[in-house]
């Protein structure tokens, strides 16, 4: 009788919140770590083109404070000449962390979430719209929890040598010191500028990973294989160039807005001014300022990513699967 009221206990369904939550038991820290490793990899090897497309977004061409570049050569020979070397380097920690981070959380989750989708069959194909419900549910989280890290980065990249009469509450010495000083003067509310059009941005992250997840289940499917085949490196890099380039040129006027809100050298009343304020001073143009530097960046920085993320993630699931 004890015997069989033990079994009993034992096949009682788990309580808790992976038995509330379903998709809960699909978490896997192996894509975390894959996604962080591949967003610091790429992170460091880019940040100068990321800090140069930051200053040609802000750059509206009214203020005075802003340095004038005609172009990415000529950009990079400016920030040397007047800040040094280390001066393309301003803003490299927040975005290490940011970049790591956010790719990191971006894979946990969106593997997370289509892996429930899928009801843990990974040869299970999605279609379009579900890669893009899946991406964009992984976006918002992700964009919650490391906004602040972005407005510090944007602030950092934006500290210049000509900056005298600017007030020290907006001087940075450094990541901790612009989030205690944006805190301070600026509250909540300022470690969390330029989340409304970070939103609208998250349709940048669902079009790259639709159509990336697409492109490799279709060419899967044309090899005859089950779509979670692995690939080799350079279908990889193909694949992952043709959906940033996709998703760059069709989202990038939002990263403009972003940049010029988290820009403590401007004073916009919201979103909405920002917009109108671009409009009219620089028509449709300056809603794509930058626009060639970060297609020189983003593509390399995906294609980077993606391939490190691909192998890290094959090789720590390969190792779990070897483990059991």
């Amino acid at each position: 009788m004890e015997s069989k009221a033990m079994t009993t206990i034992k096949a009682t369904p788990a309580t808790g919140p992976r038995a509330s939550l379903p998709v809960l038991s699909h978490f896997k820290y192996e894509h975390l770590v894959a996604g962080i490793s591949g967003g610091v990899v790429s992170t460091l090897m880019l940040h100068p083109l990321d800090l140069i497309k930051i200053r040609f977004a802000v750059n509206d061409g009214v203020s005075k404070t802003t340095p004038q570049y005609s172009g990415l050569r000529n950009a990079i020979k400016e920030i040397v000449r007047v800040e040094g070397l280390r001066g393309l380097y301003r803003g490299v920690t927040p975005n290490v962390l940011g970049s790591g981070s956010s790719w990191g959380f971006y894979f946990f989750f969106y593997n997370s979430i289509k892996t429930w989708i899928q009801g843990g069959n990974s040869k299970k194909p999605l279609g379009p719209s579900l890669h893009m419900v899946a991406a964009a549910d992984a976006g918002i989280l992700t964009l919650l929890m490391t906004n602040p890290i972005w407005v510090v980065k944007t602030r950092l990249c934006l500290q210049y040598t000509s900056d005298i009469r600017l007030d020290e509450s907006k001087r940075y010495s450094g990541m901790f010191d612009a989030l205690g000083k944006i805190y301070r003067t600026e509250g909540f509310r300022g470690l969390y500028k330029g989340l409304v059009p970070g939103m609208f941005g998250v349709s940048h992250g669902a079009i790259q990973f639709m159509t990336y997840e697409e492109m490799k289940n279709r060419y899967n499917n044309y090899r005859k294989m089950p779509i979670d085949t692995k690939l080799a490196t350079i279908e990889y890099i193909i694949f992952a160039a043709i959906s940033k380039l996709i998703a760059a040129a069709s989202t990038y006027p939002y990263q403009v807005v972003r940049a010029r809100l988290q820009d403590h050298h401007h004073d916009y009343r919201g979103t909405l001014h920002c917009v109108q304020q671009i409009w009219r001073r620089e028509g449709w143009r300056g809603f794509y300022k930058g626009l060639g530097v970060n297609l020189t960046r983003v593509t390399p920085a995906t294609v980077i990513t993606f391939v490190v993320y691909e192998h890290m993630s094959d090789f720590l699931l390969g190792m779990q699967r070897n483990s059991i």
